[in-house]
């Protein structure tokens, strides 16, 4: 067993480091407030007060933050993981961040004798809760097959994808597909209530055909009840549409239904409704079309 170091302890950190203290590991944590790190400690992980005291008593270490700007400081940043890592450790970053920050980051480590992987993970909260994310990563194949054991405490569907930032990459491909088929559940759902039929029985009818899709599944069930408790919040959704509108920006690609959902997305945050699960998408085209799906509320 190793001596592993988690640093972000949020919504999807804290089931994901949960699952590696189940699983027999020393586990020693960091958060900004610290009674994220309550459930952690209560379990048997010993709280840290920096991520450079983390980083020093650790063979492995993980992060799993929100943003590219958080990433950079608790590793690159003031009491960040590089002023205090060891050379031979191995850190597993699970953000979603921007892949060339991430290969920019993974330079610095390698020069400090560290290996780096970007693992990000698609499965939202149940996935982390019940180790069954599915796993990107990208890095040298040495240090996943060194974090494999680690990856498989957490994850089902584990796939090493290439080099450097190819995980996170992966992860953009993921959040593309994922954003504008909800939007595209949505207008199937809003056409269907316009033309004067059930929007729930053409779900119901759809999900045994080749329209079958897991965000027709649940998804399609949210928006027709209303129901938009945050799984993967859609303030976050936006922040990974803005890196793969970016990306695409930087080696000139086209990209037009990403950057509808881009909109959508943007829509939702300036309505104050970040906090929703990004399957609220389907409130901006039902406001759009002066429909409501909650049948609920019909």
């Amino acid at each position: 067993m190793s001596t592993v170091g988690f640093i972000g302890l949020g919504i999807m950190g804290r089931p994901v480091a949960l699952n590696l203290l189940s699983a027999g590991h020393a586990l020693r944590v960091y958060a900004r407030r610290p009674e994220s790190a309550s459930p952690l400690v209560g379990a048997g992980a010993a709280l840290e007060p920096d991520c450079a005291t983390l980083a020093g008593a650790c063979e492995v270490i993980f992060t799993l933050v929100s943003d590219t700007a958080d990433v950079e400081a608790v590793l690159t940043g003031p009491r960040g993981v590089i002023e205090g890592v060891r050379p031979g450790s191995l850190l597993i970053d699970m953000s979603t961040i921007s892949p060339q920050a991430t290969r920019t980051m993974a330079a610095a480590f390698r020069e400090r004798g560290v290996d780096m992987l970007d693992a990000p993970v698609s499965g939202g909260e149940r996935g982390a809760r019940d180790a069954s994310l599915s796993i990107m990563v990208g890095g040298e194949r040495r240090a996943f097959e060194r974090a494999l054991p680690l990856l498989q405490c957490l994850g089902k569907n584990i796939v090493h994808i290439g080099h450097s930032g190819a995980g996170q990459t992966a992860k953009a491909c993921n959040q593309l597909l994922v954003a504008q088929t909800i939007a595209a559940v949505a207008e199937a759902l809003v056409f269907a209530q316009a033309s004067g039929v059930d929007p729930a029985r053409v779900r119901e009818a759809l999900l045994g055909g080749f329209a079958f899709s897991r965000i027709l599944e649940l998804h399609g069930e949210r928006m027709l009840n209303g129901d938009y408790l945050p799984g993967f919040k859609a303030r976050l959704h936006q922040k990974d549409l803005r890196i793969v509108m970016d990306s695409a920006r930087e080696m000139g690609l086209s990209l037009p239904g990403s950057a509808q959902a881009a909109q959508h997305l943007n829509r939702l945050a300036g309505r104050g409704e970040g906090e929703l699960d990004s399957a609220a998408i389907a409130r901006i085209i039902e406001s759009a079309n002066g429909l409501d799906l909650d049948q609920n509320r019909r």
